[in-house]
């Protein structure tokens, strides 16, 4: 008889795409294993060949959460965040999984890549880049100055089109010069725009899991262009992808000397969060506003993050609009 697992996770939609990883690899290692997931987060996995509908009721049905403990020796140690999982599962059911594509695993549709892009159905038929210029407010600390992000979009005037996304509720200050998606997508949507982008601009956040993951709707480019501002919260082993620009500062402040820091907050948020208590040591204060950001992202200025996305269209690898 097939074993029958069922795997839950109710955190975050960049957590569920790195399970994502760990489940096609399981799948491809044991094909007779029947998997299903519990997840905060049914986007990710529609369209995925690797799942079977399983009832939670069937006695031969395994559950287990699906974790990732190596995270805790992440500063350290020698594996990527897309091994967390992986690593979980074969010690619960006891086998090993091989490794495959160094990626997450999202699936559009035949019918999904039929559309056309939310970005052309406005009228805009330019290539285009996504922007994510904020973040949650539990993560404070992963927040960069909104003045450098504009410099960022300003610099490329009439060569790139950037479009400022980003959930309602978060913050996200609005840019000039871009198209504001803010709150415009769903994560399907969200998950097909990227589908259709040229390259993406963002903290260590979801979106950059899903530039890894997501297939590119251009054939001719293998993997899909992305600059990361990290900073120093997390270390650039646990996070980093093969073909992304990360610009990351550990070990040039004491605070993150031996990996990241891992603080989340550089800002208290009115909640009573115990993130509150333990904040960055080294806030910077942004002029002419309210807001102070790590110093390990203030670190990173404009003219890096500028010249990371020159080198993907130096290198050949994209064309400006023209």
């Amino acid at each position: 008889m097939n074993r029958k697992v069922i795997f839950r996770n109710g955190q975050s939609p960049g957590d569920i795409l790195i399970l994502s990883a760990a489940l096609r690899d399981l799948k491809l290692s044991h094909p007779k294993i029947l998997i299903d997931v519990r997840t905060s987060c049914s986007a990710i996995w529609e369209n995925n060949p690797h799942l079977t509908q399983l009832d939670e009721e069937d006695s031969d049905v395994e559950i287990y959460e699906a974790e990732y403990p190596i995270i805790h020796q992440s500063n350290t140690g020698q594996y990527h965040f897309i091994h967390g999982f992986r690593k979980d599962i074969e010690k619960k059911l006891n086998l090993i999984i091989k490794p495959t594509s160094f990626k997450g695993d999202i699936h559009i549709s035949k019918k999904e890549k039929s559309y056309m892009s939310q970005i052309e159905e406005i009228g805009i038929k330019n290539n285009f880049w996504i922007i994510m210029a904020g973040g949650k407010f539990d993560f404070t600390n992963k927040w960069w100055s909104p003045d450098y992000y504009q410099e960022v979009v300003n610099h490329f005037e009439n060569k790139i089109t950037f479009i400022q996304c980003g959930e309602q509720h978060h913050w996200h200050p609005r840019l000039e010069g871009v198209v504001d998606f803010i709150g415009k997508t769903d994560l399907r949507q969200f998950i097909r725009l990227i589908h259709h982008s040229s390259g993406v601009v963002c903290p260590i956040t979801f979106a950059m899991h899903a530039a890894a993951a997501i297939p590119t709707k251009d054939k001719s480019l293998v993997n899909r262009p992305c600059v990361v501002i990290a900073g120093g919260r997390e270390p650039s082993q646990w996070e980093k992808y093969p073909h992304h620009r990360f610009l990351e500062t550990n070990g040039a402040l004491k605070c993150c000397g031996n990996g990241g820091c891992w603080k989340s907050r550089c800002n208290k948020v009115d909640d009573d969060d115990d993130k509150n208590n333990n904040l960055c040591i080294y806030p910077v204060k942004l002029p002419n506003r309210t807001l102070s950001i790590s110093k390990c992202m203030d670190m990173i200025k404009p003219k890096d993050v500028i010249r990371s996305i020159e080198m993907y269209y130096e290198g050949g690898v994209l064309e400006y609009n023209k």
